[in-house]
């Protein structure tokens, strides 16, 4: 069979519609976020004022991962969820330790303004809420303990697009982590009022199912 100018014309366009529709991201994905995490809290986290110590909580870096669907081209949600991480708290210029974990989940909503076309950058936009769950607090001359947080998070993000399910991903978060703190010494409780309010980074990849 001759393939005429008009049947070319016909196959490549059809060929890049095809190409477009599955690259797109928009309405009705599910997908998948996952890499390192580093978590950097602010500097000035607070003091144990009674004590007169300053707190200053340590960075610390992780595996985290992200779920999400988009319900609209340009509207989505997503969860981000993450192993344990734990900091290391110094008090002042003490050499005294002590430390915490914590798991820090965080729903927010998000706008893609590439939603629903062809680009292969995909950037995006984020609000929503942080809760922070605080375990294992450890303080080598007595006990201390932090209440969990509730806060406000903001995200920026970016899909580079790599194929129709993969992509490179880089995303960070500010958390607002606010906790009560109470440290234990010799059978008296000394309180301070901790703001972590850390900057989340992470870089890795994206996967649409």
């Amino acid at each position: 069979m001759r393939v005429t100018p008009l049947l070319t014309g016909a196959i490549f366009l059809a060929s890049m519609t095809a190409t477009s529709t599955a690259l797109a991201y928009g309405q009705g994905d599910i997908y998948t976020r996952f890499g390192v995490a580093k978590v950097s809290p602010t500097s000035d986290n607070g003091d144990f004022s009674d004590l007169g110590l300053e707190v200053d909580v340590d960075k610390d870096s992780g595996f985290a991962i992200t779920f999400g669907y988009r319900f609209l081209d340009q509207l989505g949600v997503e969860l981000l969820a993450a192993e344990r991480f734990e900091h290391n708290i110094n008090l002042g210029e003490t050499d005294i330790d002590a430390s915490t974990k914590h798991l820090p989940p965080t729903l927010t909503l998000q706008y893609y303004p590439f939603g629903g076309t062809d680009s292969s950058i995909q950037p995006y936009v984020g609000a929503g809420v942080n809760y922070t769950r605080f375990s294992d607090e450890k303080l080598a001359v007595g006990s201390l303990e932090l209440d969990d947080s509730w806060g406000y998070a903001a995200q920026l993000g970016v899909d580079l697009l790599i194929s129709e399910h993969w992509a490179l991903n880089a995303a960070a978060w500010y958390l607002d982590i606010d906790s009560d703190a109470t440290a234990t010494i010799a059978g008296v409780d000394y309180d301070a009022d901790v703001e972590i309010d850390p900057i989340v980074v992470m870089g890795g990849l994206s996967f649409r199912f």
